[in-house]
């Protein structure tokens, strides 16, 4: 495991400050889409939007393992789960193809505001008919002149309701395979650009989702991020980022509720004495640390070699699958563990439930990380 330094932990102790403000704030301004506008611009406050970016664009410039390591404190520091969903939505959807693949205008334009929480982002890959196969999305982008008329429908867009910006990844060949796709900055204001209303889910709910509409929606070329056909070169880059960041997050969920769990199994009695004392309490504690561990070192190992310009396709799909079944498993352990309390809303162990089943479905489900794991050993 790597040794933090100095500078690593002080930012690593600002967050922690950050989300100690975050807890005491007044109640959230969530607006029709149910999105906690008050809260994110105390977001913007704290430099978490711009750790790994340039600082000439505002940002702290630090790696990633750094990065990880702050996001891992705003996960067990912040009890908003959708908040945290949509701040690793925005670093990593948007922010990260900029600093990577953008050019100087484009990052001018964005980056800065990125980095500040002026802009919230989002990406657009899946689609109604295709889900998870973006291979064979079939929103199109066909050059006019000076701009791309863009066409189709995007599903599942995180942050779709709020957004400012969208990368937005759409056919520009129709028989290129991979080296069809193009990915674009689309401000939510042009002509020919609409969302659909916040979708109701399970958890994360103070992270809107919305499916998003292009209607001969004309884009300028320069808005082109990393050269035509290069898109899921591009988004292959990118879903490791959000894949280490987001759950790395969660991460430090699981971290916060083990605490909790424990804190409860040693003040909880029954029968006369800690419930902590039983074999059937203690091993599921047990259980809670082991996963905790064995995510957060896939995580941080994968992040450190990423960073290090290695291949870690199978190890990114490893810590994504590990981390997101031991988040529920992390979750149904601790409704046990509380029995009738962690049944009810009042503790919000049903919440912080919904949201670990989600980590299961974005960014590639459980079954999608089996099948990529089982074709990269050759099955």
């Amino acid at each position: 495991m790597r040794i933090w330094d100095e500078e690593q932990l002080a930012l690593r102790e600002g967050m922690e400050r950050w989300c100690s403000s975050l807890g005491a704030a007044p109640a959230h301004d969530t607006g029709e889409t149910g999105f906690p506008f008050d809260a994110w611009k105390q977001v913007g406050s704290s430099g978490v939007m711009g750790l790994p970016f340039d600082p000439a664009h505002g940002g702290a410039g630090v790696d990633l393992p750094t990065t990880m390591f702050v996001l891992e404190a705003l996960g067990r520091g912040c009890r908003d789960g959708g908040l945290s969903f949509s701040v690793a939505t925005t670093l990593c959807s948007t922010g990260v193809p900029l600093q990577h693949f953008g050019t100087g205008a484009q990052k001018d334009r964005y980056l800065t505001r990125l980095c500040s929480g002026d802009l919230i982002g989002a990406h657009a890959i899946s689609e109604p008919d295709t889900g998870s196969d973006a291979l064979s999305m079939r929103t199109s982008a066909v050059r006019d002149g000076d701009h791309y008329v863009l066409n189709g429908s995007k599903s599942f867009v995180t942050n779709g309701p709020i957004a400012d910006v969208v990368v937005v990844y759409a056919r520009t060949r129709p028989q290129g395979g991979p080296l069809g796709i193009t990915a674009f900055l689309v401000d939510t204001d042009t002509p020919g650009f609409s969302s659909g209303r916040p979708i109701k889910k399970m958890g994360l709910t103070s992270s809107p989702m919305s499916e998003l509409y292009f209607d001969d929606c004309r884009v300028p070329a320069d808005r082109v991020i990393g050269g035509a056909g290069r898109g899921y070169l591009l988004l292959e880059h990118v879903m490791k980022w959000e894949i280490l960041c987001s759950f790395v997050i969660n991460a430090g969920e699981m971290q916060h509720r083990f605490e909790r769990c424990l804190e409860y199994a040693r003040t909880r009695t029954q029968f006369g004495k800690p419930i902590g004392s039983f074999q059937a309490i203690a091993h599921k504690l047990v259980d809670m640390r082991i996963r905790l561990e064995t995510a957060r070192r896939w995580l941080y190992d994968t992040g450190e070699r990423l960073a290090a310009g290695e291949d870690v396709t199978m190890d990114v799909a490893i810590s994504k699958l590990l981390t997101s079944e031991a988040n529920v498993a992390s979750g149904l352990a601790a409704v046990q563990i509380f029995g009738g309390n962690g049944y009810t809303s009042e503790y919000g162990l049903d919440r912080e439930l919904a949201n670990a089943v989600g980590s299961t479905i974005y960014s590639g489900t459980t079954e999608i990380q089996y099948n990529r794991i089982s074709s990269l050993l050759g099955l």
